[in-house]
Parts: structure tokens; sequence; C-alpha cells
């Protein structure tokens, strides 16, 4: 399984961007797949995740209100619609899946994913 993200690039305070992560590879059927984001000299951060079948979903606190994720299992594809940016949100954002039936609580924790994309630079600057 490889994952793609594309979808970064530099926007203003207050703009919208959307990221989209593209699964290949064998048969794909994750249970779970999410974003996290890393800035410079930070630890890794969980942004957002969405259940594969049944689309339930979860954000971090500093995410909510302005982040939406979504997939498309046709196209095996997540997305992350960012909203109201903030020079804060600027980070690497990655995707991540797992087969694994995680609890909810688990959902944070970046060890818990077993695939990675490779990142895409978000930049939020006036």
């Amino acid at each position: 399984v490889q994952l793609q993200a594309s979808g970064g690039g530099l926007v203003q305070p207050g703009g919208s961007l959307r990221l989209s992560c593209a699964a290949s590879g064998r048969t794909f059927s994750p249970y779970l797949m999410g974003w996290f984001r890393q800035a410079p000299g930070e630890e890794r951060e969980f942004v957002a995740a969405v259940t594969w079948r049944s689309g339930i979903t979860d954000y971090g606190d500093s995410v909510k209100g302005r982040f939406t994720i979504s997939r498309d299992i046709a196209k095996n594809t997540v997305y992350l619609q960012m909203s109201s940016l903030k020079p804060e949100d600027t980070a690497v954002y990655y995707c991540a899946a797992t087969r694994r039936g995680l609890i909810a609580t688990s959902w944070y924790d970046r060890t818990n994913y077993d695939y990675w994309g490779q990142g895409t630079l978000v930049t939020v600057s006036s």
C-alpha cells in the first residue's frame, strides 16, 4: 500500500485549502485513515481521522470546526478540507492508514498507523 498526499501550498490567513491522499497498491481496505501534521521543531500532531467503511470522524482540538475530513471509497482517496487557516496551521501534513480496528481513543497516537504518505507542505502566511 502506498499513500500519496497532495494539495499543499501557500495560502493567506483566513483562506482555504484541500489536501488529498490517494492510496494505491494491493487491495486497499483500511479500518481507519488519518491526517497528522508536523511543524518545525514540533512533535507530529493528530489532525483528523475517518473510519473507512462507516465514515465516523474525529478531530484534534486545534482544528475542530475549521477542518473536515472525508473519503471517497471508489477513488481510494481521503481528503482534508481546511478553512479559516491560521499561521499556526503551517506544517507538513501527512496522511496515514491502518487496518487495525482501533478504539477511538487510540486514533490520536501516530504509532498506531501502519502506512504513511510522504507529506505535503502547507504554509499559511500573508
